[in-house]
């Protein structure tokens, strides 16, 4: 229309004119005119042209075509059979419906690997199904037991789920069930790292970047399956020597040089420490933990002197003796084990862990607050909005910054229900310098963390507050609860302050001259 308009203008123009020389200098002007929209015509069609999108061809489908016609997944040489031996459904099938019919989504799922997996790894999947990995029973009946409940769980399904919340254990299986078991093998995940299979699956097929990268199974997971779930402060991630910021956003740093904040697979960014000598040496997790510990309802506990006092007795681990050194072997390398011959080992091997000296840093996450949170109020959480949950994250986010939905839902991580209320997340400090210690049940000496230092609170939907600052009735002081950090590296000038601090306290004979 403006060019229309422009010609318009001119002809009047070019008539009213009443002289030959003003005619001719229109008409020139009409000339110039003419070949400036010619040029530009042709530079718009030749961007256009440039700016087609390029589209795909449609693969050709057979007219019954199989699972790997749509699904192009390889499968390992172990497990090069049908799709619908685990899967179910049909192939080939005239259609989507009739292909997923009777689908099993998630065959290695805890709900129906017996029938799957089982069909060929029956004692394997018997013994795995009621090992620590799937019951998550020591760190259920921890917190259980520690809010006043008289008998332990035999697995994490077990937790109670209450209509009415009265009492403070009640109210902290509502947070076991939907905040704390975020790695329990029938979740899947959230980010990008922690995304994983469910079941057998989550530790023996590979995920990355948020996706499955392999449909070939793994009979050794790698460290990345590991960390999928052992991160986030908890050990596993202090192997790879990564400890979280805090989370209000005064911690957010580093940012990119636009200023957008650095990337967080894992849900929380981290730090960068001293990675465990074991790493630097090149073990992976399955070297010292294999799958005769990880997969056992009665694992055999792998210590120390294990490697570093070899005697020869048998191990799960594979070590041996060549050419008289005791030697680990491994599936990438033979690694030579250094045994213990400092006095110090011998003198104080029954008074102290070996943490206690050789742990370079430790998790100490000290005042964990956990809030539960009702009541459709999103403003007051938008300085730690960054919480390691992607649920809490996401209704916090669109709330804020969006016309979203203002209900605060949250999954239970066992069943995937859904239920009221958002459980919100701080620390009052974290730190990892300067280990922490406390006595184990036998009363030696071991790297502690406050883990127990838990305080719960509870806003109702009416915006009462039902529960302030409940905490742990049955739990240690300071919530110290011994454990044993993977940052292991040589003791130095450390070892001797740290023992004569504690020591003395545990009223030990001490002679540290040497």
């Amino acid at each position: 229309m403006a060019d229309k308009a422009g010609y318009f203008i001119f002809f009047i123009n070019f008539h009213q004119a009443t002289t030959l020389q003003t005619k001719l200098k229109f008409t020139i002007q009409l000339i110039l005119c003419c070949c400036l929209c010619i040029y530009l015509c042709g530079c718009s069609q030749e961007e256009n042209k440039q700016e087609e999108p390029q589209v795909a061809e449609a693969p050709t489908l057979p007219e019954n075509p199989t699972c790997t016609d749509c699904h192009p997944h390889r499968l390992d040489k172990n497990h090069a059979f049908a799709c619908t031996t685990c899967h179910m459904g049909a192939s080939p099938a005239k259609n989507s419906d009739q292909a997923h019919a009777n689908l099993i989504v998630k065959p290695a799922h805890p709900d129906v690997m017996m029938q799957t997996c089982g069909k060929c790894h029956e004692a394997q999947v018997t013994n795995s199904h009621n090992s620590l990995h799937f019951t998550s029973r020591n760190e259920v009946n921890r917190v259980r037991m520690a809010f006043g409940a008289t008998e332990e769980l035999e697995r994490a399904e077990d937790i109670p789920i209450h209509d009415t919340i009265t009492t403070p254990l009640a109210l902290a299986d509502d947070l076991l069930r939907r905040r704390c078991l975020q790695c329990h093998i029938r979740y899947d995940g959230d980010y990008s790292e922690t995304l994983r299979g469910t079941g057998c699956a989550a530790c023996h097929l590979n995920f990355q970047n948020s996706g499955m990268t392999s449909h070939e199974f793994l009979a050794k997971p790698q460290d990345n399956e590991c960390l999928h779930c052992h991160n986030s402060n908890f050990v596993g991630a202090d192997y790879y020597g990564r400890y979280d910021h805090d989370l209000h956003w005064d911690y957010r740093t580093p940012y990119g040089k636009d200023g957008s904040e650095a990337p967080r697979p894992y849900g929380v960014n981290t730090h960068q420490l001293s990675t465990d000598i074991h790493k630097q040496a090149g073990l992976q997790c399955t070297d010292c933990h294999p799958g005769s510990t990880l997969m056992s309802p009665s694992p055999s506990q792998i210590k120390c002197n294990d490697c570093h006092e070899y005697s020869g007795k048998p191990s799960p681990l594979n070590i041996t003796r060549k050419a008289g050194t005791p030697t680990l072997i491994t599936a990438t390398k033979d690694l030579a084990i250094p045994q213990l011959r400092h006095p110090a080992h011998k003198k104080y091997k029954d008074k102290a862990g070996c943490a206690v000296c050789h742990a370079v840093w430790s998790f100490s996450d000290q005042g964990t607050h956990l809030f539960r949170q009702d009541a459709e109020e999103y403003d007051d959480w938008e300085a730690i909005s960054i919480q390691g949950s992607y649920e809490v994250e996401h209704e916090i986010y669109v709330n804020i910054n969006q016309e979203g939905y203002p209900y605060p839902f949250m999954s239970d991580k066992l069943t995937g229900q859904g239920y009221y209320g958002l459980w919100h997340k701080g620390f009052e400090l974290r730190r990892w310098e300067f280990p922490v210690t406390c006595k184990d049940k036998e009363g030696k000496l071991q790297i502690c963390r406050p883990i127990l230092n838990l305080h719960l609170t509870w806003v109702n939907d009416e915006e009462d507050l039902v529960f302030d600052n409940a905490r742990p009735t049955q739990a240690p002081v300071k919530g110290l609860v011994p454990y044993t950090p993977h940052t292991i590296g040589k003791a130095g000038p450390f070892y001797k302050g740290r023992l004569k601090e504690n020591l003395e306290l545990l009223d030990y004979p001490l002679n540290l001259e040497k």
